[in-house]
């Protein structure tokens, strides 16, 4: 399953155990977009503010999420 279609057809569908499988991975990739985005974002040197208030969180959410990923010298 990797298609846009096939999630939503997954989602839509008749069995909720396949439906539940399509939410997991459509979770699990958001995740991902999320963070190469903040990776992005901050060598592109976005502030932990700015990318807090992108992801409507608190500064400190997204730098206790996503810090660990980036060597940037700094918080």
């Amino acid at each position: 399953m990797g298609s846009l279609s096939e999630f939503s057809e997954a989602v839509d569908g008749k069995d909720p155990v396949a439906a539940l499988a399509a939410v997991a991975a459509l979770r699990r990739l958001l995740e991902e977009l999320e963070a190469a985005h903040v990776i992005e974002a901050r060598t592109r040197g976005s502030s932990w503010e700015a990318i807090a208030a992108a992801l409507g969180v608190r500064r400190q959410t997204a730098h206790r999420k996503h810090a660990h990923r980036i060597i940037d010298g700094g918080s």
